[in-house]
C-alpha cells in the first residue's frame, strides 16, 4: 500500500511507499524496475538479502500504517482514501488497500508499464500486514499513547521504506501509474503526482478518512527518514560499493530539497 514520497536531490529522484526509486524526468536516473548488474554478479547471496529486505520492508510498512490508524491523529495521504472507502464499504482497510492497489495496477496496461516482483508483492503484502497489525493493536485514547503510536508509525514507515526500496524489485503500483502518466503526457512528474495526491486526500477526507497532525508529521519527516534508511540498507555491489543501475546510484545524495506526498 503504498504511500509515497518523492525526494529530489540534485539530479536524482526517489519515491517511497508504494514505492520505489522514481525515474523522474532526468535521463541519468535509473528506472526502478531495471535489474542491477552489480547485484546480479553477487547472486545468490545478494538475492537472498534483497528478498528478505523486500518482504520485511513491505510487512513493516503495513504495520507502520496500522500504528498511525490506531493513533487516531491522522494518516498518510493514500490511507486517508483507504480509510474513507473502508468506512463506506464495511471492508477492512487492508482489503481496501489491496483492491485499490490492484485497480491502479490495471491502469498500467494502457500505460505500458511493466510490473516487477516488488510491484505485485506491494499489492498483496502491505494490506495483509496492516489488517493483521490492526487486529493486534488496540485503538489509543490516552494522548501520550496516541503520540507514541504516531511517532513510532512514522519512524517505522521510514525504516520500511528504506528496506523495500533498496531491494530494487520494481516500483509500487501507484508510483508506476504516476511515472507512466508522466511519460505519456509529457507533464512534469511533480505536477502529476501533486494532482493525483491532492485528489486522493480530498476524496478520502470527504468519504470520512482521517486528516490530522499525523498527516503533517508524515509529510515533513518521511523524506529525511527514507533517505537516511535507504543509505543504511543499500545492498552493496561485488566490490562493496553501493549497488548501481543505469549509471546512477540507488540512493539520492545531498540534502533533500523537495518532498511530495503519496501513498
Amino acid at each position: 500500500m503504498s504511500q509515497s514520497t518523492t525526494i529530489t536531490s540534485g539530479a536524482q529522484h526517489m519515491s517511497t511507499a508504494s514505492g520505489t526509486p522514481d525515474p523522474g524526468p532526468d535521463p541519468g536516473t535509473a528506472d526502478p524496475g531495471t535489474p542491477d548488474p552489480e547485484l546480479d554478479r553477487g547472486a545468490p547471496r545478494h538475492l537472498v538479502r534483497r528478498l528478505v529486505q523486500l518482504y520485511a520492508g513491505l510487512t513493516l510498512y503495513g504495520v507502520s500504517s496500522a500504528l498511525l490508524v490506531r493513533s487516531g491523529l491522522g494518516l498518510e495521504p493514500w490511507n486517508v482514501l483507504h480509510e474513507g472507502l473502508a468506512e463506506r464499504t464495511g471492508l477492512t482497510m487492508g482489503v481496501v488497500l489491496t483492491l485499490v492497489g490492484a485497480a491502479v495496477l490495471l491502469l498500467w496496461i494502457p500505460l505500458r508499464q511493466k510490473p516487477g516482483l516488488g510491484t505485485v508483492s506491494n499489492v498483496l503484502v502491505i494490506g495483509f500486514a496492516m489488517d493483521a497489525a490492526l487486529r493486534l493493536v488496540p485503538a489509543a485514547h490516552d494522548p501520550f499513547v496516541q503520540i507514541t503510536l504516531m511517532v513510532g508509525g512514522v519512524v517505522l514507515n521510514g525504516v520500511a521504506t528504506g528496506l523495500y526500496i533498496a531491494a530494487r524489485f520494481g516500483p509500487g503500483p501507484r508510483d508506476g501509474l504516476m511515472t507512466g502518466l508522466h511519460r505519456l503526457t509529457g507533464r512534469s512528474l511533480r505536477l502529476i503526482r501533486t494532482t493525483i495526491e491532492v485528489t486522493v486526500v480530498v476524496t478520502g477526507f470527504l468519504l470520512g478518512g482521517s486528516l490530522g497532525i499525523g498527516t503533517v508529521l508524515y509529510a515533513l519527516a518521511i523524506g529525511p527518514l527514507a533517505q537516511f534508511f535507504l543509505r543504511l540498507f543499500t545492498v552493496p555491489g561485488r566490490d562493496g560499493a553501493p549497488g548501481r543501475a543505469g549509471g546512477s546510484t540507488v540512493i539520492a545524495s545531498g540534502r533533500p530539497r523537495q518532498v511530495i506526498l503519496r501513498r
